[in-house]
């Protein structure tokens, strides 16, 4: 046991939920904050069908609120910060994705700072990598890039998560004294849920098994598999890398139809319905007008890009978890849990 207490915001997130399992496999005393109290029964029921959870407790705290946070921080050894929204939709007010977000983020770090705690990762995202560069002639993406957040076709969740970010560099910058800070920006998530609480991108996978769509879009996604996000957060925790990294989590860079491929080709009757070929750009343009979630997507249509993550891989000394073996993950697990 390394006796360390890490502390997981939104313990109860489909994220959160790997990196509690890995930090608890690897000896960590894990504390996770909940909004909602029965949320951490919830969560502790899901964690204990894999790991020992003798070593996991829990606080109550809210992003939009100060009350509960300096007794989460209390003796903690380092945190993760996951606690952000990730909708399918734009939402009716900005402000329902960024407060959280950027607003929450600060709040976790000025806790953290003012306990004293040594280190804080921050969970990212690649949207706040490519947001408007692909575009603008970007194809090869790597450590260095951010969103343009003044481009005009942002969505909330894009601006929110380059924002965050942003906001808590900065503030690490004037405030963050000692504290050793570092990001993990994952792609496209990927891997095997453990639960009915599935997240975003376990729906897409979802809809793909119950033949929602006829056809992918011909969109390209950087994709990473789950456990390898939480063996990445761990690895933060434990890097002597400088304060400050910035550690894409893809595995790969592909199109849509590529996803969808594997699962195809490893599951069999299972996944008969899962799409074989892609759609016309006027036709998604179409079905857009109806299905909102869709609207989100069509500034990206037809754009593709790589990701030079060697920086990453040689810093945290990390090889991935190909797509072929984290898409068919993610669609079986759902089928056990009987989610489909």
């Amino acid at each position: 046991m390394t006796g360390r207490r890490i502390l997981v915001t939104g313990i109860s997130g489909f994220i959160a939920k790997h990196c509690a399992l890995e930090l608890l496999r690897h000896g960590y005393l894990v504390r996770g904050t909940v909004r909602q109290a029965a949320r951490a029964d919830e969560t502790r029921a899901t964690l204990a069908r894999q790991v020992d959870t003798s070593g996991l407790s829990f606080a109550q705290a809210d992003l939009l609120d100060d009350t509960g946070w300096a007794a989460a921080m209390e003796g903690i050894d380092g945190v993760l910060h996951l606690a952000s929204p990730f909708p399918s939709d734009e939402p009716g007010n900005p402000d329902e994705l960024i407060r959280p977000a950027v607003d929450g983020t600060l709040r976790v770090l000025r806790a953290a700072v003012a306990a004293g705690v040594p280190r804080v990762v921050q969970t990212s995202s690649m949207a706040a990598v490519f947001g408007g560069r692909l575009g603008a002639g970007t194809t090869v993406l790597t450590e260095d890039d951010w969103t343009d957040l003044a481009h005009p076709g942002l969505s909330t969740y894009t601006r929110s998560k380059t924002l965050a970010e942003k906001a808590a560099r900065e503030f690490v910058r004037a405030e963050g004294g000692a504290l050793h800070f570092s990001t993990i920006n994952p792609g496209f998530v990927l891997g095997p849920v453990l639960d009915a609480d599935i997240g975003t991108s376990a729906e897409v996978i979802r809809m793909f098994l119950r033949g929602k769509y006829p056809g992918t879009p011909r969109l390209w996604f950087s994709v990473v598999d789950v456990r390898d996000v939480a063996r990445m957060h761990r690895l933060a925790l434990e890097s002597a890398q400088a304060s400050g990294g910035r550690y894409l989590a893809v595995s790969d860079a592909i199109p849509f139809l590529e996803i969808a491929r594997p699962i195809r080709e490893q599951l069999g009757a299972a996944a008969r319905k899962v799409p074989r070929r892609e759609l016309p750009n006027l036709l998604v343009r179409l079905i857009a007008l109806v299905d909102r979630p869709v609207r989100t997507i069509l500034p990206d249509l037809g754009l593709a890009f790589t990701v030079d993550n060697s920086r990453t891989r040689r810093s945290l000394g990390i090889e991935f978890i190909p797509v072929g073996q984290s898409a068919p993950a993610m669609a079986a697990s759902l089928i056990e849990l009987g989610l489909v």
